[in-house]
């Protein structure tokens, strides 16, 4: 759910946890703080709008107009004016002043996807990975990121409004009309590599954004001495200009971090479907992430030789990616791994009903593929394998009602007879 509260006159902390004049911005450190105590990586503050604002809604703009969302109808949504409700944090929420925005490392210790694998085996994303332990059964069952870090962000919207009194805010995890990655960036959380993922200098690029936006003013807090600048004789009025030139002052944007990926294209060369093309621009209706989550139906046979073994998402892209090699594994536990999900056997996945499919994928991220979405995927991870055994398998699936299924089930019967 949404919180919507009224903003009031209210008492803001200082870096230093003392209370301070109401007209103090919140300030970056406090926020790292309450990210990190909340069970976040790495946090960043940035005032609305920020710097690049212009910049990032006009390529976004572009990105939909050139068609490459795809059939993601929700990154096209317009309001009543015709503007892109996500190009810009002021069209859905005008009263957001400042984006509290969070990272949290999901690296993993296992193997990459690009490391030798067992020819039957497939490949789940390792994002999607994610379960917990239960303390009374001690049996392991899937998490989903978006509600494991909502809970986090809930967590620090109480705690600011213990310290802050009301305001308006929102919260979202991959689900809100926002841009995370841009935000992030100016957050100064890293820099956007040719990819098009959020690299952090020292996590690396295997993370999840996490956004609140809120009607709080985003800078560093103001002392009692540099908000009431000392006139030249003690007669003398000082005007509300000069304390707000001086408050301005004090207000520092985040220092953002500067493109390293330098001439490095391995994320370029290494993407098999050509999703990347150029640097800093993706096709998503070419990309592996997009076809086996997003898209439903036929994907072209164009396509399909070249997704490999990927049957939900995939990592390919990060996992050549330099910035990741010294990247720190995460101990968070409720984003730790099934180890079931590492290199998944495409004969255990092709032999799920819809009834073992729920049970294995409830309440985590793979649910979103959906069953037959699932099948589909398995049915061209097969085929690129040359799963010979599994043949009886496509050929049920070849008569499918499903078209998608059916056409991915046929594709990969020929394919094991190459």
């Amino acid at each position: 759910m949404n919180t919507r509260m009224r903003p009031r006159s209210s008492t803001f902390l200082d870096e230093s946890g003392a209370a301070g004049d109401s007209r103090s911005p919140l300030g970056r450190e406090r926020v790292r703080a309450l990210a990190v105590s909340a069970g976040f990586s790495d946090a960043g503050l940035v005032q609305l709008p920020h710097a690049a604002e212009s910049r990032d809604a006009e390529r976004f703009v572009a990105w939909v107009e050139a068609g490459h969302a795809g059939s993601m109808h929700y990154l096209t949504r317009t309001d009543d004016r015709g503007q892109l409700t996500r190009s810009r944090v002021a069209i859905p929420f005008g009263w957001a002043k400042s984006a509290i925005v969070c990272f949290a490392n999901y690296q993993k210790a296992e193997p990459l996807s690009t490391a030798e694998a067992p020819q039957d085996a497939g490949w789940i994303a390792r994002y999607a990975w994610s379960g917990t332990t239960d303390a009374q059964t001690g049996a392991q069952r899937p998490t989903d990121y978006h509600k494991v870090l909502l809970k986090r962000l809930r967590a620090m919207e109480t705690q600011l409004r213990a310290e802050v009194g009301e305001f308006e805010s929102r919260a979202y995890v991959d689900t809100g009309p926002v841009m995370e990655r841009a935000l992030a960036t100016a957050a100064g959380l890293g820099w956007t590599g040719k990819n098009t993922c959020l690299i952090h200098p020292k996590l690396g690029s295997f993370g999840f954004v996490a956004v609140l936006l809120t009607s709080l003013e985003a800078g560093e807090p103001v002392s009692k001495s540099a908000s009431q600048p000392v006139s030249e004789s003690a007669s003398q009025p000082v005007s509300e200009s000069a304390r707000e030139a001086a408050r301005q002052c004090t207000m520092r944007t985040p220092q953002l971090v500067p493109d390293r990926c330098g001439t490095c294209r391995r994320c370029l060369d290494a993407c098999p479907t050509g999703a990347l093309i150029a640097p800093y621009q993706m096709d998503a209706t070419k990309c592996i992430s997009y076809l086996t989550i997003e898209h439903k139906g036929v994907i072209g046979e164009e396509l399909m030789g070249s997704m490999g073994r990927q049957v939900f998402g995939c990592d390919i892209c990060q996992d050549v990616c330099p910035w990741n090699r010294k990247a720190p594994v995460s101990g968070d536990a409720e984003l730790a791994t099934r180890s079931e999900l590492v290199n998944p056997g495409l004969e255990w996945l092709a032999e799920m009903d819809e009834e073992a499919f729920a049970r294995a994928f409830n309440g985590s991220p793979v649910r979103r593929a959906g069953w037959m979405g699932m099948r589909r995927n398995v049915a061209i991870a097969i085929g690129n394998q040359r799963v010979a055994r599994l043949a009886p398998r496509l050929r049920q699936w070849a008569t499918a009602a499903d078209e998608g299924l059916r056409a991915a089930a046929q594709w990969a019967l020929e394919r094991i007879k190459l």
